[in-house]
This record gives C-alpha cells, structure tokens and sequence, in this order.
C-alpha cells in the first residue's frame, strides 16, 4: 500500500498543526454483531505493523494472516516498516484520512494521541478479558481511557526489559550487577578491561524505557498519580540523573549517544559488551550468532534503585482507524488473532509479553524450560516480569501528553544534556519539567 504522498508528514508536525481537532470520518463504536456478509463482501484487509526484532515472528504471522484470509475469502496484505518509522507513518495516515485498515504501534504514541481518529473497541476488549481473563495494569494502561471508561487500541502485548551480563566478566571482578550501584562500580571496572556497558542515549525505543525505569527506581517519575500534575523537578530526579552522569562516564562510551534499537543488539553479538538492559532479542541474536557467548550471557529482572526495582516497557497494540475501509474484518482479524494468541508467543521465542492474565498461563512454555539455553530455565525469570514492568505513565495513567513526552524523548535528552556535561544535573532536571509541563498545558481538557 503506497502512502508516500504522506511521508513528509511527521508526527510531531501533523499534532502541532492538528491539535488532533481534525474531524475525524464519524464512526460508530463498533459494538454491532459481525455482519458476515459486510467481510464477503469487502474482501480485503490492509495491516502495517513495525518489523519484529525475532525476524520468525513477522514469518509466522504473515503466513497466520495469509491463512485467515484464505478462509474468509479476504485478501489480506501486512507491511512492516521500521520501528523508527511507526508514529511518521500513523501520523501520515491519520493526516491524509487513508491507509491501513489496521495499525500497529510500537512503544508509546498511539491510542491516546489517536484517539479520535481511532474505532472504539470496547466491546472487543471486554470479550477477550471474559475469554482470557483480566488485563493487566500495564496492559490497561495501553489503551484505555480513564475519562469516559473506553477503549482505543486492544492490548497486543508488551516488551519487557531485563538486564543482560556477560557473567564470566562480572564473575572475574566479584561483582553481579543486581543493583544499579554495582552496575556503575562494576561497569567502571569492565571498562577499563574493554569491556564497557551499553546503555544508549539516543532517540529511540530502548532509552525511553531504560531510563524511566533508573528514574522510578531513584524515586522520580513524570507525573503524579492522577496524571494532574509534572513531578520531575525533584530531589530524586537530580539524584538519578546525577547518577547517568557518574554512569555515563565510567563506565560507558559516547557511541552510546548516537544509538538506535539495534544497536546494544549488535554491542552484545560482538563480544565487548559486558551488559546492556534490552528485549530478549538481544540475546536470540547472540543464540543464532554464538551460541558460547550467549551460553554466558545471563539474563535477570533489571537492578534495583535505591527506591525499589522496575523498568520501562514497551506497548504494543493495535488500533483500527475510523477511516478504515474494513473495520468489520479488522474487528475478526483480531479476534481470531487473540483466540491464537499463544502460537503467537511461541513464534516470538518469548518475545511478546501478554497482556491477559490467562492468555499463556505458568509455566510459560519457552521461558520456563527453554532447550536453546544453557541453563534451560535462564528465561524463566520474564515469566513475572509483569512486577517490574511499568508503562510510561507510572505512577499515574497513559495519556496524551505522557505519550507526546515519550515521542519528544524528553526524558532521554534530560539524561544526556547533563551525561555531555551540556547542563548541570539540575539545569537539566528543571529544562526537562518545562518541556514536560508546557506539553500537559497543553493537553489539559483537550482529551
């Protein structure tokens, strides 16, 4: 599907020239029974969705798409686009009114910046939640809106973020970096043996989630939680950032500051890196790679802070655009995607975190008895990853200005202005909470 009369429609642009007051195609809640005869008739289904860190998952769920078609009588095409390339593209196809009959998005950005561009699918989410029981806090947090008690996106699943060591390296100075001290103590000491962490700085997925949870884990955090009011500006906040800056230099190099999601991915493969905090693609990666190197890639729940012990995580969903040419099919689609959901854990060799408390009930296959690894229970740890994942919003809920703070990655910049030495931790602090308050102004009464 061509949309590239659109490309040069950033989000950032389309939401400051739109405010999102753009009338959106009306559509009603899509809480009417299934009309088999509509999907006969409409007879293709248009998805795009970013391309999957395991490649096998985007194998498999082309073909499970392909299949379900094949089935319905309806034509269905996927098309995968970079990650980085998600909130351009729904921007784009939000602003030209056209595109895919079903988005996929990736981290935050979506069902609460698109809300009113987006079918309500309430009715879809309460159906899977009676079937496969309750959502979870991070799930919820995804797409649901607190206000009127909706739905705009169903919960596809999150990504989890544990931390990933070289224990042979750690092993060798006595050290396990359980806590975010030992990781800096530590990472000191593996750096000057060339063997640095790799925590990027950059603009992407990865830092927004790493560093909001070193932020929780100090005590910091965004917003309160009722999403009324910008908490960063803190003694807590300082302390965290303080502590990048002190990370950033001793145990860390400055290639980290022009990294992408891939990136650590690739820093771990090669062999230097002692550590990284990343999906378990990292790890799959190194598996296909090198199988002893990944043999002595451990993977444990993210250090501890000085407050408590949580990470960032990452939500995927699906929203179904009011313009959608076939939100009936789209509404199947997922439903039969859903009933499918754990071939869809498998195919992500772990990957995928579900939402549903009853979706992959424990023990979870794969992450509790993996034959790939060595030990073969080294992933079981993700099995309740759940307790230390958060969403962007923690404490409080996902909304629009939390997402439009991701996007803008001002949490990222707050850590790398004072990681460069450009502004003091303070200065840093207190910029990021104007960027951040200047956003909830704005979003304020406009949901």
């Amino acid at each position: 599907m061509s949309t590239g009369r659109c490309r040069r429609v950033t989000r950032r642009r389309f939401l400051t020239q739109s405010g999102l007051t753009l009338a959106a195609a009306s559509a009603s809640s899509l809480t009417a029974p299934f009309i088999s005869r509509a999907l006969a008739d409409t007879k293709s289904l248009s998805i795009v969705q970013w391309s999957h860190f395991v490649p096998e998952y985007d194998k498999w769920f082309d073909q499970f798409a392909k299949d379900w078609g094949t089935k319905n009588n309806v034509a269905v095409a996927v098309d995968h686009i970079p990650v980085a390339n998600v909130a351009a593209r729904a921007a784009a196809e939000a602003s030209a009114q056209s595109g895919h009959d079903l988005f996929g998005w990736n981290g935050a950005g979506g069902a609460h910046l698109y809300r009113k561009f987006l079918v309500d699918v309430t009715s879809l989410v309460e159906a899977t939640e009676k079937k496969y029981g309750k959502v979870s806090t991070i799930g919820r947090q995804i797409g649901y809106n607190q206000d009127d008690k909706t739905w705009s996106a169903l919960p596809d699943f999150y990504i989890n973020f544990p931390a990933m060591y070289r224990k042979s390296m750690w092993d060798e100075i006595g050290i396990k970096p359980d806590t975010w001290d030992n990781v800096r103590i530590g990472g000191a000491k593996l750096k000057a043996k060339g063997h640095p962490i790799g925590i990027s700085l950059g603009h992407s997925n990865d830092p927004n989630t790493t560093w909001r949870g070193l932020l929780w884990s100090f005590g910091g955090a965004l917003q309160d939680a009722e999403g009324k009011k910008v908490t960063l500006n803190s003694r807590e906040t300082v302390e965290a950032v303080k502590f990048v800056t002190a990370l950033y230099k001793e145990a860390m190099t400055p290639e980290v500051l022009s990294w992408d999601d891939s990136s650590n991915n690739r820093y771990l493969v090669s062999g230097i890196g002692s550590m990284i905090v990343n999906p378990i693609s990292a790890y799959r990666t190194f598996q296909k790679a090198n199988k002893k190197g990944a043999d002595d890639t451990f993977v444990m729940a993210p250090p501890k802070g000085p407050v408590r012990q949580l990470m960032g995580g990452a939500s995927e969903f699906y929203g179904i655009w009011k313009f959608a040419k076939n939100k009936e099919g789209a509404i199947e689609f997922l439903r039969y995607y859903v009933d499918n959901w754990p071939e869809a854990f498998k195919a992500s060799e772990g990957y995928n975190n579900p939402c549903f408390s009853n979706l992959v009930p424990k023990p979870m296959p794969i992450l509790s008895n993996d034959p790939t690894s060595t030990p073969n229970d080294k992933l079981a740890v993700l099995e309740d990853s759940d307790q230390w994942s958060a969403s962007p919003g923690y404490p409080g809920p996902s909304w629009p200005a939390v997402d439009e703070v991701y996007n803008d990655f001002v949490i990222c910049d707050m850590m790398s202005k004072a990681a460069t030495g450009e502004m003091s931790a303070e200065e840093s602090v207190k910029w990021a909470h104007q960027q951040s308050e200047a956003i909830f102004t704005k979003w304020h009464g406009k949901t």
